[in-house]
């Protein structure tokens, strides 16, 4: 793995390209600055491999070498000696450096368009993706030419053989710090690392084909792509349903070095993919949808195991999810805690069929404040198709793996917190104990993680919350300050009093057959 390189500076650049936001709407305002981003990449991509071209056709010692200075020229603007590379050709007047020589000029609005719109002509593939929306914006020209000068600096130099790696790594810092002041709009296009590194360290994606229909800016690509130790093992497949969500997905997972097929759609009623069986399926779905359409979906739909409910499109997704696995696939997602418990109408009917089919395959209670989105709490859902013991993994088709993580996390930020290295190695070293050792490695702690039975799930009223299962931790009652054994306390008395009153209802059913 190469050394990649100091980047520290990212926060500096994040907070002078936001002094220059000008009456630009904060929420609007990434759609200017990451699409800068991305041509300076994409001219920075094309100079290292005119460069390199150059030096081939002048050494005398290259199997490319000619005196000639037409034949030079002739194998230097090449096209396909370019799109081999996976380079994009870039004409002269969309390059970054002759943006930067005109960056003063009281047109430079214009100049960006005519960049965007000839980079598209010249690259049928990059089409829709580069915005000309400058010249029309209220953003100042003076701003404009601040954000060139902060992306012209000597770390994004052409000469330095790091920029392009740098310019991916910054996009993706800015996607993260976009979202983060735009708060719950945030949430739409970003899901916080930690999270996304958690469900990829899990689900393990070493080869294969990764989906995630809810892709938004694509962080569930790019971290499955670094978590790979093989180049070019997996291939990538997205929907989205937001076009300009589409277009920061495409630039980012590109900045990346990553093809990605990414389709413009709502999945759950206008499904792009609807051939496509991935070995995993890993997405952060909108939580809780409402008046969704579940009306349009058809009775006989494919994805279906049960009904659907517009009061909520959470139980779809999971159908959606399940539909796309192969039959040795596994889907990790994050889900509403709501979920877990859920007594409405078709969706607990859909989660029990879940169960008794074998699909639940492990439960993750999150901390709070790990989201942009606020108080909603969260959890991780896996459903998988290889607990048959016929694959790599052992027999675990009538049990469940609970874990509670919610003790877990620290804060980044007085509203946020986020996931260390060594916590998300703790929960997803768990998991794999789980599936893949039939005795001895796997244990379960009291208070962090239990296998239950789906008896032992049906006796609880097929509710999903690990805090049913796994216990109390084992601690020194000396040792736990006031506030949090009162929190303790707190939550053991919520969930008796949940399943005295489960236990009241069935008493009750059952003295209504008596009669």
């Amino acid at each position: 793995m190469s050394v990649k390189a100091d980047i520290d500076f990212q926060k500096d650049l994040f907070d002078a390209a936001n002094k220059m936001r000008g009456s630009v709407a904060p929420a609007d305002y990434k759609h200017y600055v990451l699409p800068l981003i991305f041509l300076r990449y994409l001219s920075n991509k094309y100079e290292q491999r005119r460069n390199a071209l150059e030096f081939i056709v002048k050494d005398p010692s290259s199997d490319w070498y000619t005196d000639d200075t037409e034949m030079q020229e002739v194998i230097i603007t090449d096209p396909d000696q370019y799109k081999a590379e996976n380079v994009y050709v870039i004409p002269e007047e969309a390059r970054w450096s002759y943006i930067m020589k005109n960056a003063k000029q009281p047109n430079i609005k214009e100049i960006i368009d005519n960049a965007m719109k000839r980079i598209e002509e010249e690259n049928p593939e990059l089409e829709g993706m580069l915005p000309r929306i400058f010249q029309g914006s209220n953003i100042p020209a003076e701003n404009v030419s601040g954000l060139i000068e902060i992306f012209s600096r000597d770390a994004f130099s052409v000469n330095n053989e790091q920029s392009v790696d740098i310019l991916g790594r910054t996009y993706e810092y800015f996607i993260g710090s976009f979202a983060s002041t735009e708060g719950s709009r945030g949430g739409e296009f970003f899901t916080p690392s930690s999270i996304v590194k958690l469900l990829v360290a899990m689900l393990e994606p070493i080869s294969g084909t990764v989906f995630d229909p809810a892709c938004g800016s694509g962080g569930m690509f790019i971290q499955s792509e670094e978590y790979t130790p093989r180049k070019n093992a997996l291939s990538f497949y997205g929907q989205e349903n937001v076009t300009t969500t589409v277009r920061l997905g495409k630039m980012n997972v590109l900045l990346h070095g990553i093809n990605a097929d990414i389709r413009l759609g709502d999945s759950l009623l206008n499904d792009q993919f609807p051939d496509l069986k991935a070995d995993y399926v890993i997405a952060n779905p909108p939580f809780n949808m409402k008046d969704w359409g579940a009306d349009r979906v058809a009775k006989n739909d494919a994805r279906l195991i049960g009904p659907v409910t517009n009061s909520n499109a959470n139980y779809m997704w999971m159908q959606h999810f399940l539909y796309h696995l192969n039959d040795k696939g596994t889907a990790g997602f994050v889900m509403a805690n709501g979920a877990m418990t859920t007594n409405t109408t078709g969706e607990k009917e859909v989660r029990q069929k879940l169960i008794e089919e074998g699909y639940v395959d492990c439960i993750v209670q999150l901390p709070e404040k790990l989201f942009f989105t606020t108080g909603i709490p969260c959890c991780l859902f896996f459903l998988s198709k290889n607990r048959d013991g016929k694959g790599e993994f052992r027999n675990r088709k009538n049990e469940i793996l609970f874990i509670d993580a919610r003790k877990l996390g620290t804060l980044v930020s007085r509203k946020q917190k986020a996931l260390s290295q060594a916590e998300i190695d703790k929960v997803s070293n768990v998991y794999h104990a789980y599936k893949n050792i039939e005795t001895g490695e796997y244990e379960d702690i009291a208070g962090f993680c239990k296998v239950a039975t789906l008896e032992k799930v049906e006796a609880s009223d097929y509710k999903l919350t690990p805090g049913i299962y796994v216990g109390t931790e084992v601690i020194d009652e000396e040792d736990v300050p006031f506030e949090e054994k009162m929190e303790q306390l707190k939550q053991q008395l919520l969930e008796q009093f949940e399943e005295s009153n489960r236990l009241q209802e069935k008493i009750r059913g059952d003295l209504e057959e008596l009669v």
